[in-house]
């Protein structure tokens, strides 16, 4: 029986921990380098702070990517729609933060409902690019669920852009990562599009 036919697929990718006492050392140095006093009363608190911050954007919730037989034979898309999440971006630790439309064309098994916002806040909760989430969110469900198609969009706001450098507020990025069926039959293609981003309620 392959890890795919298995009702509960492990969750492979290693997970990094954060060191809380040189993250708090570390904040205590940033701000004496940004020229604040460490030991005012207003900011004693502030690394220790910072670090458990960090420790908690950079630390995924755990979880059992549960799947089960497609019995039915269903063979149409499932998308989940609108999905929220943070991340921080690796260039300028400034957070961005948006929405995921994940869909995939099932194959023998299909996954929990809740287990596609589960596989985004996994790989959210890292030090990211968008165009890297969107990739790693679309390889692991093409890698641990074998379906015949996977489609991801994501879509969100950087504070990188908003609030340094060209500072233009409302801007927003858009990235898409299509596999398969998704991605080479283009009325599949044309619908999961449609399906993500174009039908409001």
């Amino acid at each position: 029986m392959t890890a795919v036919a298995d009702r509960h697929l492990r969750v492979a990718r290693p997970l990094g921990r954060v060191d809380l006492e040189a993250a708090e050392a570390a904040a205590r140095d940033l701000l004496a380098a940004l020229g604040a006093d460490p030991a005012d009363e207003d900011l004693a608190g502030t690394p220790r702070r910072v670090a458990a911050a960090y420790a908690e954007l950079l630390t995924p919730v755990p979880f059992v990517p549960t799947t089960f037989p497609n019995d039915e034979g269903y063979d149409e898309l499932v998308v989940a729609r609108d999905i929220p999440f943070s991340s921080l971006c690796r260039r300028h630790l400034l957070p961005f933060t948006g929405v995921a439309h994940v869909g995939y064309l099932p194959g023998d098994r299909i996954l929990g409902l809740s287990k596609l916002a589960r596989v985004v806040g996994l790989f959210a909760r890292d030090l990211q690019t968008q165009e890297r989430l969107t990739a790693q969110v679309a390889g692991w469900l093409t890698e641990h669920l074998a379906p015949r198609g996977t489609g991801v969009v994501v879509d969100a706001e950087h504070l990188c852009v908003t609030v340094r450098g060209v500072q233009a507020p409302g801007v927003r990025t858009v990235t898409s990562a299509l596999r398969g069926r998704v991605r080479d039959d283009p009325r599949t293609r044309a619908e999961f599009l449609a399906l993500a981003t174009t039908m409001r309620g």
